[in-house]
């Protein structure tokens, strides 16, 4: 998983149980944020998330959330209590998550970022990074 290359595809359930895929997003510059419910850092930053997605999202700016979770419940009650209101997914396999494991994912929080072509074209940017890829790309 370099930058530069396509970005490994992604297909799994939402928390409604619809699948969903990062294909789907082609077009757009998605994030894709790897995290968990128990993962503290991981929540820590989602508030800095939630207001770069309302800041970008109507210029074309996508995330989708890979959950590293094992437990619905409680990853379900995170995406409501951080407010995390852009595509969710987990097949609720843990560390064996096969969306994490498509990107080597050994530690969280992770992000990836793929241009609207479907390449991997940066990774693990702050909120400050973040918001001057995008400003630079959108």
């Amino acid at each position: 998983v370099q930058i530069g290359l396509p970005a490994p595809e992604i297909d799994l359930e939402t928390p409604d149980g619809k699948k969903v895929a990062l294909s789907d997003l082609q077009g757009k510059v998605v994030l894709i944020d790897f995290w968990a419910s128990w993962c503290g850092p991981c929540r820590k930053a989602n508030p800095d998330l939630v207001q770069i997605y309302s800041e970008y999202h109507n210029l074309g700016f996508e995330i989708v959330g890979v959950s590293l979770d094992d437990d619905a419940s409680r990853w379900k009650q995170a995406i409501v209590d951080d407010k995390l209101i852009w595509p969710q997914m987990s097949d609720l396999k843990g560390w064996q998550n096969e969306g994490a494991a498509a990107y080597a994912i050994r530690s969280i929080p992770q992000s990836i970022i793929i241009d609207d072509q479907g390449f991997i074209v940066n990774k693990n940017l702050n909120p400050d990074e973040l918001r001057a890829f995008l400003a630079d790309k959108l």
